[in-house]
């Protein structure tokens, strides 16, 4: 006799309810039915949890610098190239007070760019020219490099010490001259986007330029030109101020027009990924060492308040932590 099967209840796999459905997908892990369950997200971490960075520096043998950074799904490849600029060549030369950031910054001697373009995620194809978003984050990484004081343009000199002649004045030495600059290039490549792509660019520059080491170089009078010795062992490496770190954060709410404000149930995801941010209206980005802010950005909504507000100051403190741990490694 022949038996009857019913039909199998109708289910989708988490990735394809998360592609038809992402916001309810994400709400599910957020706001679970189970009071003794915490919220979590689809990636399997907390609300505040980070993903840690894997850095892997002097990958690339023809930069003066380079590194290569990984956060969760997204990798930035970054390379620093080193370039002579002699003063006679510069049109407006810097005489200003002795402030390094503003005498980098007159001068332009840091000079990042980021690439997008190399089919790191769908939304970027090679061969694209440059969009909106990879020129925000170049002015941006370039800002958050002069505002840092990250690197000492004393390190970007090359000085010359003037023989005495007669008509020096006695016990009083020609004063050095500063007769050339380093500039670098920092150059970024993302070769994949999984999200927070500006936490990921700047942990490359971090480790690119802990890793760079510029020539020793010197000025020749006869020839009136700069030379650089070829071995290694006497080339430098740039003395780095405090390094900060960036965290970007990202916040989910169930807010709609139709709904009163106190009902919507909101929640602060620290390192969002592509999926997440997607999801989220309101973005906050934190710049801070161990005892200062540098910068908050902030775009979109208004959940994060002035208490909120110490709080991813304090996780971004701690975050710290995380990359300093991952630059240490690397130079054991």
């Amino acid at each position: 006799m022949a038996t009857s099967t019913l039909p199998s209840a109708l289910s989708f796999p988490p990735a394809t309810f998360a592609k038809l459905s992402p916001a309810p997908y994400l709400l599910a892990h957020l706001d679970p039915q189970s009071s003794s369950a915490s919220p979590t997200r689809p990636s399997g971490r907390s609300t505040q949890q980070c993903r840690l960075p894997s850095v892997n520096t002097g990958s690339l043998t023809h930069a003066n610098g380079s590194a290569v950074v990984r956060l969760g799904d997204s990798a930035v490849v970054c390379g620093v190239r080193a370039e002579v600029l002699r003063t006679s060549d510069i049109p407006h030369p810097y005489r200003g007070p002795e402030d390094s950031r503003r005498e980098i910054e007159e001068l332009g001697l840091l000079v990042p760019n980021i690439e997008l373009s190399t089919g790191c995620s769908p939304g970027f194809l090679p061969g694209n020219a440059p969009g909106t978003l990879a020129q925000s984050l170049t002015q941006r990484l370039l800002s958050l490099l002069h505002l840092s004081k990250l690197v000492d343009v004393e390190d970007l000199k090359v000085k010359y010490q003037p023989p005495e002649t007669e008509d020096d004045v006695p016990d009083a030495p020609p004063q050095l001259q500063s007769k050339a600059y380093w500039v670098l290039y920092i150059d970024l490549l993302v070769i994949s986007l999984d999200g927070n792509p500006l936490d990921a660019a700047w942990g490359a520059i971090l480790a690119a330029l802990s890793d760079t080491k510029l020539p020793k170089a010197w000025w020749d009078p006869d020839h009136e030109n700069v030379l650089c010795s070829d071995q290694l062992s006497d080339a430098k490496s740039l003395t780095l101020g405090n390094i900060p770190a960036s965290l970007t954060f990202a916040v989910f709410s169930t807010a709609a027009p139709q709904k009163k404000p106190e009902d919507a149930k909101n929640w602060v995801l620290a390192d969002p990924d592509g999926f997440e941010e997607e999801l989220c209206n309101e973005m906050v980005t934190v710049v801070a060492t161990e005892k200062s802010i540098l910068r908050i950005e902030k775009r979109g909504g208004g959940v994060v308040g002035r208490e909120g507000m110490r709080e991813l100051v304090s996780r971004t403190q701690e975050r710290l932590g995380d990359w300093k741990q991952a630059l240490i490694q690397q130079q054991r």
